[in-house]
């Protein structure tokens, strides 16, 4: 099967927030950077793209122009081992940004991820479907997941 690679849209800070995504995920690197030339569209010399991998994963960074940006319709699932991987992704993360409900931020730059332990969708689709109900409200009523929290909730404490 070919790779797919996401490729993110930026207006001019496609190497700064590739520098930055690097900077927060370990095993990750900037691989290329490519700019535009004489025949345009924008700046000769200016970045195009940045070729850059988050712990394996290739994506691209386009200084496209400001007539797209981001929206919550797409967005990048940090899977978490442990509550201290959700803090620091979260903290990395939506610095400079804003935090959303139910794990969802936006970076700096816009982008929208989730930052969410291992085995949250288990507990919230559990067999048992009050339980899973109690952590289903717990986790709306969250910004950043709190797993003791939502655990705490899914067995009704």
């Amino acid at each position: 099967m070919p790779r797919i690679t996401p490729n993110l849209w930026f207006d001019t800070q496609a190497q700064d927030a590739a520098e930055f995504y690097v900077s927060v995920f370990p095993n990750s690197k900037i691989n290329a950077l490519t700019h535009y030339g004489e025949a345009g569209p924008r700046e000769a010399g200016m970045v195009l793209t940045v070729e850059f991998e988050l712990d394996g994963q290739h994506y691209t960074a386009l200084n496209g122009g400001p007539e797209f940006t981001f929206d919550e319709a797409i967005s990048l699932l940090v899977d978490c081992a442990d509550q201290s991987e959700v803090d620091y992704y979260w903290s990395k993360l939506s610095e400079g940004g804003e935090e959303g409900p139910c794990g969802w931020l936006k970076d700096r730059f816009g982008l929208s991820w989730q930052v969410c332990p291992v085995g949250m969708v288990e507990m919230l689709n559990d067999p048992d479907q009050a339980r899973g109900q109690r952590a289903m409200k717990a986790m709306l009523g969250m910004k950043k997941i709190d797993l003791a929290a939502l655990q705490a909730a899914a067995d009704g404490k």
